[in-house]
């Protein structure tokens, strides 16, 4: 299993420059060979490395696996570029956003990351430092941080390359790292469903809730002083919003990495699978009121279930997914469904057979019913490729 671990590097400052001098050299090679790629049809590494890596390694003073990694970077942009626009991400064919995306070269941003094999980049892991290629030379001795989890997890399990990367003046590391699975519990003790919404981030069968009431209001918050802070476009508006960009994103991260370690945990501990919701067209399926729309299109819904699976594959917690249809006006002890059922947000009371419950802890036993059953029809654990752990 793949996971991603990124670490802080603490350059001085004639390194630093350095850096970005190198980053800004490579995104400009990319930049470059993209637009050759573009003009004489040459998507694949190959072809354009005929066209473009004695050019790039003259102009631009990069070394030879540098070159390969700028030409590469350009032609996995057009690979990426081209399942987007098949998959109706610009807009359906025709439409000047698609023709906007597909008429013109891909361009990099100078800080865009760069990425590092380990001819050009070597890991000191005792002395918590790095060597790495610059265009101005080796330099070695350059620091890195991280905490100690996360440390021990880049020495022990470093595979493949690493992407350099220049985030509001930092620099980070991110490395892909090769992480055994733990033994797949193909006998679990039922299924702990988890409901996941709005008011409840997540509610389990359990009777666990992580409430997002408060978090919804610190969010409203941060978006009123995003706007605040637009509508006066003066410079300190500008240095205070770039101060806080991210922020709320990162917050929302932190939340979502902590609900999933305490649902894993406990499945975990009670012999258990996980049974989530299939989010895939939620936004679309959703109908909801003006204020709650924002909510439901910012909160990161996927990210805290891809958070899950990947924390229940490392543990061997069994994961399957099933169809949200009707789980909140279904009743969990007599199976009747009826939009009366749910007379309020919180509020579910069978019109049938009289079963009273909060709804998002009914609705939770109801995935936990269908998961049991698509568990028993054949269906296997299943999670991300890649994750960002840090």
């Amino acid at each position: 299993m793949k996971l991603v671990v990124r670490v802080k590097l603490l350059p001085t400052p004639v390194q630093a420059a350095a850096l970005e001098a190198t980053l800004h050299a490579c995104n400009q090679a990319a930049t470059w060979a993209a637009g050759v790629a573009f003009e004489e049809n040459a998507r694949r590494p190959l072809e354009l490395r005929k066209h473009a890596y004695a050019e790039v390694r003259v102009r631009w003073g990069l070394g030879a696996q540098a070159a390969q990694h700028a030409i590469k970077k350009s032609c996995d942009a057009y690979t990426t570029l081209k399942a987007n626009l098949r998959n109706g991400r610009y807009g359906r064919p025709g439409t000047k956003r698609h023709a906007r995306a597909s008429g013109k070269p891909v361009v990099f941003r100078p800080e865009a990351a760069q990425p590092y094999d380990d001819r050009m980049l070597s890991w000191q892991h005792q002395a918590r430092t790095v060597s790495i290629w610059t265009t101005a030379g080796r330099l070695k001795g350059v620091r890195f941080t991280g905490q100690a989890e996360q440390v021990e997890v880049l020495a022990a399990h470093r595979q493949g390359e690493s992407d350099l990367v220049c985030q509001g003046g930092k620099w980070f590391l991110i490395a892909t790292c090769e992480i055994p699975e733990g033994d797949l519990n193909t006998h679990p003790d039922g299924f702990l469903g988890v409901d996941l919404g709005i008011v409840n981030i997540a509610a389990t069968s359990d009777g666990a809730r992580h409430c997002g009431r408060r978090i919804n209001r610190k969010r409203e918050q941060d978006r009123k002083l995003r706007s605040k802070l637009q509508k006066k476009n003066t410079k300190s508006a500008k240095r205070r919003a770039k101060k806080y960009a991210g922020k709320e994103a990162r917050r929302a991260k932190d939340i979502n990495h902590k609900i999933s370690k305490r649902i894993v945990a406990e499945a975990e501990r009670t012999g258990r699978g996980i049974a989530l919701e299939t989010l895939t067209g939620i936004r679309e399926r959703a109908r909801l009121r003006k204020p709650q729309r924002t909510t439901l299109h910012s909160w990161p819904f996927a990210q805290l279930g891809s958070f899950i699976a990947y924390k229940a594959k490392r543990a061997g917690v069994p994961v399957v997914y099933v169809d949200p249809a009707y789980t909140s006006q279904e009743c969990s002890k007599c199976h009747h469904i009826a939009r009366g059922n749910r007379p309020a947000q919180a509020v579910f009371s069978c019109r049938v057979c009289g079963f009273v419950e909060h709804a998002d802890h009914n609705a939770s036993h109801n995935i936990a019913h269908r998961g049991w059953y698509v568990w028993v029809c054949g269906a296997q654990s299943t999670a991300p490729g890649l994750t960002l752990i840090a």
